[in-house]
């Protein structure tokens, strides 16, 4: 290795050690608020290190606001992003409008013309409660936001943070009343995660933290600033080598997919494309600077479940996902993928 190539080496490893260092910092004010959800934990944090967004089908009292908060309250206020909330919650309702989210012009008569106040989407970290609740029409403008992170409002452009995450909810348990997400807006997702009760154990210890409320558990930790999580997130997509092999492997996972006949729709191919960075983030949580074929495996039911519709019958995708990629994965993993 040259004197160059060494010295980049160490700038990246370097970065890398920072970005554990504030993944780290999260997950801990996370784990600290919420307990008996550390796989749940790893994936959010996993999105929101690869600028993704996460949805989740829980049961009501499952830790979704606490959660979502906690990463909120995890990010250290500077003063020229102050005007941005670090965290905001949106309750979907059926007659929910679109400026209810975006935010709205107002005429103000002592300066005789119209100014935009931004709504409850401008923040760092977005819960959208019950997604599935609101009309189509609300749903296009989140849409745009989570694509373009950005708002139009009468004809008019504002961007968002380059940090916008969305942790968005729907309820598995009560479907009157809803409005099923579109496939584009689904695709929009990096991750779907099915909660589910936590443990006896957990839940056991989670009650012998009464009466003190949750979030006053991560009291006095440290935070993260906005700059160092967005440090963070250049540092893994330049860092954490991905192996041509993986690369050519996901293309033929979703082949492997399209093409089984239990699939109607297979998985697109922008599920590829957000899937890089996410197995990068999971490597690095996993103490990495490369991904193995463990990270595509633990990761593909969540990536590509939500994108798939099945033929009548397919009660798991997950198994189904399994069975179907089986033998891309048994390729991939007799390879040798660290660099």
């Amino acid at each position: 290795m040259d004197l160059h190539a060494a010295q980049l080496a160490q700038t990246s490893g370097g970065a890398l050690n920072e970005a554990r260092r504030v993944m780290d910092v999260l997950g801990k004010r996370a784990r600290a608020v919420v307990v008996g959800r550390d796989d749940v934990i790893e994936l959010v944090l996993i999105a929101l290190l690869s600028d993704g967004h996460v949805l989740l089908e829980d049961y009501p009292g499952s830790g979704k606001t606490t959660l979502a908060r906690a990463l909120g309250d995890s990010l250290r206020v500077d003063a020229v992003h102050a005007h941005i909330a670090g965290f905001r919650r949106i309750q979907f309702t059926p007659d929910l409008l679109p400026s209810d989210v975006t935010g709205t012009s107002v005429f103000e008569m002592d300066k005789s013309r119209f100014t935009f106040r931004p709504g409850p989407i401008f923040a760092h970290i977005v819960l959208a409660d019950e997604i599935n609740r609101t009309s189509p029409k609300v749903q296009a403008a989140m849409l745009e936001a989570m694509a373009e992170k950005q708002v139009t409002v009468d004809n008019e452009t504002h961007h968002l943070d380059e940090l916008f995450f969305v942790i968005a909810t729907q309820n598995p348990l009560d479907v009157m009343g809803t409005y099923p997400l579109p496939t584009p807006q689904l695709d929009r997702f990096l991750f779907k995660i099915e909660m589910k009760h936590i443990a006896r154990e957990a839940e056991v210890g989670l009650l012998a933290h009464y009466p003190t409320p949750s979030l006053s558990m991560s009291e006095g930790m440290a935070r993260v600033s906005r700059d160092e999580l967005l440090a963070a997130r250049v540092a893994v997509r330049e860092g954490v080598y991905i192996a041509p092999a993986i690369r050519e492997a996901l293309v033929d996972l979703a082949r492997a997919l399209r093409s089984d006949e239990r699939i109607l729709q297979g998985a697109s191919t922008r599920s590829l494309v957000l899937m890089m960075p996410a197995l990068q983030s999971r490597a690095l949580l996993h103490n990495r600077d490369y991904v193995l074929p463990e990270d595509v495996s633990a990761l593909s039911p969540h990536v590509f479940g939500h994108r798939l519709e099945c033929a009548p019958g397919v009660i798991d995708k997950a198994e189904l996902i399994r069975t179907a990629t089986a033998p891309v994965m048994e390729q991939l993993s007799k390879l040798s993928l660290s660099r």
